[in-house]
């Protein structure tokens, strides 16, 4: 009987076989058809989910790991960088503002500027320099606050040298001096104050923004660890079905990490949340009201004095009503509605008081500005002065009740910044520790996970 035999595929290879150089698969195929081989044995398929699950547990952690780290460095930044930043940018506002009032209001006492007076002017251009110098080094290069800082920088020695000038002229009795007092007002009033709001809203809107980043949930890690709970609880359950053994040591463990790590996650973030939203809520909002009401109590004042230094010699667009008593009006109505509005967003009896107490001295504060622009626009200049600068006599000024609010909101932009701070750092601290405690147990769970895998496969052998 004759004996036929097939012809071998080159390389001795079976026939049909996918040739490599040695007549083999590629890495890729021969990787695939070994899990293939594998995964129909249970010790095979023991390895497989073994190594799945670690994989899981540690992609977790990871993702937990870089989820917390970027609400942290937010969280951190709302604390330490951004948040000061936006309050002094409202300080160097109302350093600037309260300058400009200082100034007219030493220009109206004549020759002999009080001390007083001439000093605060001195500490709030110094206060509003120095603020410009610490922005400049701690907000980012380029963009719009950089741009802001540099035309603070470069036009707050003009508006000072504008002012010398006034005050030279005026102790010399000329009417020149209050030209350029007008002048000066004007370069403070379309230049400097618009420049230092836009670097106020620049600084908090970065602010906000870095609000929103650290309360943002973090979605991808909440789906990792759902995910990773899942396949533990799959292969536990497994793992009872074939064995009839309630507890695996080592799944149960790392079921427990995985577990911690997810309510840590849920809590910490929650209390964060809770506790920058309180910030934001109780402290910047509020504070943010209250630097209006105080610029808008500034404006008032130095608009009040302009009037006096003016006599009216600039008019308001409807060409019959003095300019400065105009926008002294409109400043007025913007600081009632200002102090209306913090008593509403005031949550306890600290953060009311002085609110109510500047309100009743704005009140105060209204009936003796009519009482000396009455005089002033009957002639009584030497009556209306006094009403309006105070001094031997006349405590009871317009300025004695300018005071009385600007300190009382001083206090109260105080209150609020206090309880911002506390609010933000524990918003803060609930996120502590949680990036080093989500890589240590998603290590320790991804361990124990191999290990109750393989405390299974010792059976086999």
């Amino acid at each position: 009987m004759a004996i036929t035999t097939r012809p071998s595929a080159p390389g001795g290879g079976a026939p049909g076989a996918p040739a490599g150089p040695a007549g083999r698969g590629t890495a890729w195929a021969e990787g695939v058809e070994r899990l293939r081989a594998a995964a129909t044995t249970e010790p095979g398929r023991l390895r497989i989910i073994g190594a799945v699950l670690a994989a899981l547990v540690l992609l977790f952690g990871a993702v937990a790991v870089w989820e917390v780290s970027v609400r942290v460095t937010a969280a951190q930044d709302v604390v330490g960088r951004s948040q000061p930043l936006s309050a002094d940018a409202a300080s160097i506002y109302r350093s600037l503002a309260d300058a400009d009032t200082a100034s007219s209001s030493g220009f109206l006492a004549g020759a002999q500027e009080p001390r007083e007076v001439r000093q605060r002017y001195e500490k709030d251009i110094a206060n509003a320099s120095r603020l410009l110098v610490s922005a400049a080094a701690n907000t980012g290069a380029g963009g719009e606050s950089r741009k802001e800082i540099a035309l603070l920088g470069e036009q707050l020695p003009r508006y000072t040298g504008l002012i010398e000038q006034a005050r030279a002229t005026n102790r010399q009795g000329l009417p020149l001096g209050g030209a350029y007092l007008r002048f000066a007002n004007e370069q403070m009033s379309t230049v400097l104050l618009p420049a230092a709001q836009r670097l106020y809203e620049a600084e908090t809107g970065r602010l906000y923004t870095d609000y929103d980043e650290a309360r943002g949930w973090p979605l991808a890690a909440t789906g990792a660890g759902l995910l990773a709970l899942a396949g533990l609880v799959w292969a536990q359950r497994r793992n009872y079905l074939l064995t009839n053994r309630v507890f695996n040591h080592g799944l149960l463990a790392a079921t427990a990490a995985a577990a911690v790590v997810l309510l840590w996650l849920t809590v910490g973030q929650t209390v964060a949340r809770s506790g920058l939203g309180e910030a934001r809520a109780d402290g910047q909002e509020s504070l943010k009201v209250l630097n209006d009401a105080r610029i808008a109590s500034l404006q008032a004042r130095a608009n009040e004095n302009l009037t006096l230094i003016a006599r009216g010699a600039v008019l308001a667009e409807d060409k019959k009503s003095d300019k400065y008593d105009v926008d002294y009006a409109k400043n007025m109505k913007q600081l009632d509605a200002g102090l209306a509005r913090a008593l509403e967003l005031a949550d306890d009896a600290s953060g009311r008081d002085p609110v109510s107490k500047a309100v009743a001295g704005v009140a105060q504060w209204k009936q003796r500005h009519a009482a000396a622009r009455d005089a002033d626009v009957k002639g009584d200049y030497e009556l209306a002065l006094p009403q309006v600068i105070g001094g031997r006599g006349h405590e009871n000024s317009s300025g004695a009740s300018f005071d009385t609010v600007d300190a009382s909101l001083e206090q109260a932009v105080a209150h609020e910044q206090k309880q911002f701070t506390l609010a933000a750092r524990d918003g803060l601290g609930a996120l502590g520790g949680l990036v080093t405690g989500s890589a240590a147990l998603a290590a320790v769970g991804a361990g124990a996970a191999l290990l109750g895998i393989g405390r299974r496969l010792s059976e086999y052998r």
